[in-house]
């Protein structure tokens, strides 16, 4: 498909028969209850959640844009899907079919006002990664410096305000399913609000550039981080042009027969990158996805993709710093407080405090180790418990970006396997910052 599906009423139908669909198969979940077993229930439950999960996937290839914009979304909300079929949804991430070289061509030549081979020395058409909402070829720039030029889908921008319309019903459906089915009350007026506000953000690669930049900044006192510079000379709001940086996604390192020093130095290096953009800086990059970060031969680490970042408020980042000192001290009088700094929890902050201790047992255990045994799915399950018999939790918001990269985190350190005192790994960022900024 040369340009994203578009037309009010045939984006609308789609939309609109993929929420019938998905709402019709679980009220037949219920009219079927009474007459099965409990195992029986939930098998059938499990397999309607995962089809659902695979329709999503499709719809959202077929759509792309805003929609696979929503499903990437999806796939990092656990408390509104069960873990099999964010497990699906996940795959949309690097399931988009690539553009045509035609239509590269022409959105290179709308955006930079010639075309591919008179802006680059070399430009390859065929796409080296694709993702919802553009692709990223190789090119050389005129005085022979490899590039990365990523280039945005056309019509993706115009399917924007359409698309949240119709996914309003799909977002109902699936929050009343978390509420009926996994007993989790979801705000759909914040997971809307949020996505509007990323797809808004990841659809101008000049902010994305900005964010780039910026990065670059906050780490250049770290030789073991890459951040790609920027070409501005050929960089639009539909174009971005980087220096191309050869290396491999961490996910495969993770596999059998990759040398053991090299995985124990990414995760510790993942580890270190995450706390220290939210402890230090208060500015995260919160899309979690394998390919956004390479290891060179040196190795270094270096991050890419920054059209989803989350820039705290500074008392937001203090609270965090707060909340991480009051963990490693074992203070629960000062967790519920920071609690209430970071908008968790209105008055009784009991719920919070154990959820706070369950989740962070890697980060207080003076002790080698293994994240493989610490699954922070069964632990979202075990807060709803907990929740149900105490005061509930809030949503300040920020919570869903900075959960979607602890999560993203929780998932390399299962991956890679390492065992390690991560307790002392933690103590390390907390006495590493600046400051003005503990």
């Amino acid at each position: 498909m040369s340009d994203i599906k578009s037309g009010r009423a045939r984006r609308g139908l789609s939309v609109g028969g993929l929420t019938t669909t998905i709402g019709g198969s679980y009220l037949w979940q219920l009219v079927k209850r009474p007459f099965q077993t409990p195992t029986e229930r939930e098998d059938s439950m499990l397999a309607t959640h995962i089809r659902n999960a695979e329709r999503l996937v499709a719809q959202s290839v077929e759509l792309r844009g805003a929609f696979a914009k929503l499903v990437q979304l999806l796939s990092m909300r656990s408390d509104m899907l069960p873990g099999e079929a964010v497990d699906v949804l996940a795959s949309v991430r690097s399931s988009m079919p690539p553009m045509p070289a035609d239509v590269v061509r022409r959105v290179i030549e709308e955006e930079l006002g010639a075309p591919p081979e008179r802006c680059f020395a070399t430009f390859e058409p065929e796409a080296f990664a694709a993702a919802s909402l553009g692709q990223v070829h190789r090119a050389e720039r005129d005085d022979g410096r490899p590039v990365a030029v990523k280039v945005q889908y056309p019509g993706v921008a115009d399917t924007v305000n359409q698309d949240l319309k119709n996914i309003r019903a799909l977002i109902r459906v699936t929050a009343t399913i978390a509420r009926d089915v996994m007993r989790r009350d979801v705000d759909t007026k914040l997971v809307v609000e949020e996505l509007e506000s990323r797809l808004r953000e990841e659809l101008d690669y000049r902010l994305e550039a900005v964010n780039q930049e910026r990065f670059g900044a906050l780490f250049a006192d770290d030789p073991e981080v890459v951040i790609p510079r920027v070409h501005p000379d050929r960089s639009t709001g539909r174009v971005l042009t980087m220096d191309l940086v050869e290396g491999y996604p961490i996910d495969q390192l993770m596999a059998p027969g990759v040398d053991a020093a090299v995985k124990e130095w990414t995760a510790v290096k993942l580890f270190r990158l995450f706390y220290r953009q939210l402890l230090e800086f208060g500015v995260v990059q919160t899309d979690p996805h394998p390919g956004n970060f390479l290891v060179t031969h040196h190795p270094r680490i270096c991050m890419l993709d920054f059209g989803c970042v989350r820039a705290l408020d500074p008392a937001i980042r203090r609270g965090y710093v707060r909340l991480a000192r009051a963990l490693v001290a074992g203070d629960d009088v000062e967790i519920g407080a920071a609690g209430r700094d970071l908008g968790f929890v209105d008055r009784d902050p009991t719920v919070f405090v154990r959820l706070m201790r369950l989740s962070g047992e890697p980060l207080v255990r003076d002790a080698p180790f293994d994240p493989r045994t610490h699954d922070l799915v069964a632990l979202a399950t075990e807060a709803t418990r907990i929740g149900l018999a105490g005061e509930p939790l809030l949503a300040p918001g920020h919570d869903v970006f900075i959960g979607r990269a602890l999560l993203g985190l929780d998932g390399y350190m299962k991956g890679f396997g390492v065992v390690r005192n991560w307790h002392r790994e933690f103590l390390a960022v907390l006495a590493e910052l600046p400051p003005e900024r503990s």
